[in-house]
C-alpha cells in the first residue's frame, strides 16, 4: 500500500515513512504543484482533512495530514487555530485581560 504525505516537511516524511514502512506500506512526498489548500477548519482535525483531501485529489492515492497549534486553557484557548497574524493578537488580548 503507498500513502502521500500531504506536507513538503521532509522531516516528517523521514518520520512517517520509517513508522509505516514496518508495516509496509510507503509513504510518498506531496509533488511539487501541489496545491496548498486553504486551512479553514474549525478544529485541527478538521484543517488535516482538508489538507489530506487536496493532496488526495492531486496525486490520487490516499493521503496522510496532520495540522497542530497551541490553545492554552488559561488564555481562553489563545493562540489557538486560526493563522499565526491572528493568533499573536488573541495571545496579545488574552493576556491583558488575565
Amino acid at each position: 500500500m503507498k500513502f502521500v504525505l500531504a506536507s513538503h516537511n521532509k522531516g516528517k516524511l523521514k518520520e512517517m515513512a520509517a513508522i509505516l514502512g514496518e508495516l509496509g506500506i510507503e509513504v510518498a512526498s506531496l509533488p511539487e504543484g501541489a496545491p496548498e489548500p486553504e486551512e479553514n477548519g474549525a478544529t485541527f482535525e478538521e484543517n488535516a482533512r482538508i489538507k489530506a483531501k487536496a493532496a488526495a485529489d492531486f496525486t490520487g492515492l490516499p493521503a496522510i495530514a496532520d495540522d497542530s497549534g497551541l490553545s492554552v486553557d488559561a488564555l481562553g484557548g489563545a493562540p489557538g487555530i486560526r493563522p499565526p497574524a491572528t493568533a499573536r493578537e488573541r495571545t496579545r488580548t488574552a493576556m491583558r485581560s488575565c
